[in-house]
This record gives structure tokens, sequence and C-alpha cells, in this order.
């Protein structure tokens, strides 16, 4: 991984492996779609990938996953 990831991003790479939208994300994370879009360009970058089944892989192989995070959204 080329640096550290913010707590934002590490919030939205999880809501991407869950399968949220850019939308959904935007919503509930109070953020614009720019915004989250920006984050996703970021993460990219970081983690030294291509793509989103990119972005999964690394979030897996660094142990970024965090089980938990999906109840936190579920019901919002």
């Amino acid at each position: 991984m080329k640096t550290r990831l913010s707590n934002r991003e590490l919030q939205i790479l999880n809501l991407i492996i869950y399968e949220f939208t850019t939308s959904e994300i935007a919503g509930k994370l109070f953020l614009s779609t720019d915004t989250v879009k920006s984050h996703r360009k970021n993460l990219l970058n970081k983690l030294g990938v291509r793509n989103v089944a990119g972005m999964v892989r690394k979030a897996f192989e660094f142990e970024l996953f965090n089980p938990n995070l999906r109840t936190q959204f579920i019901n919002n």
C-alpha cells in the first residue's frame, strides 16, 4: 500500500465491499457524490489498483475489511 488510508477512506472502502453505490454511500455519510468519487479515486491510487475488484482484493489482503460496519448503516 502506498500510504495510509484515512478513517473516511476506510469507511468508504468497506461500504464499497458491501456493494453500496456511490449515491448510497454519499447519503449514508452525508457527503456529496463528487466527494465519494474523489475518495474512490484516492483509494485506487493508494492501494495501487485499477478497479473495484482490485480494491476489494487489497482490502482483504491488508485486512482492511470491517464486518461490523454494515450493521451501522443497514437501517440508515
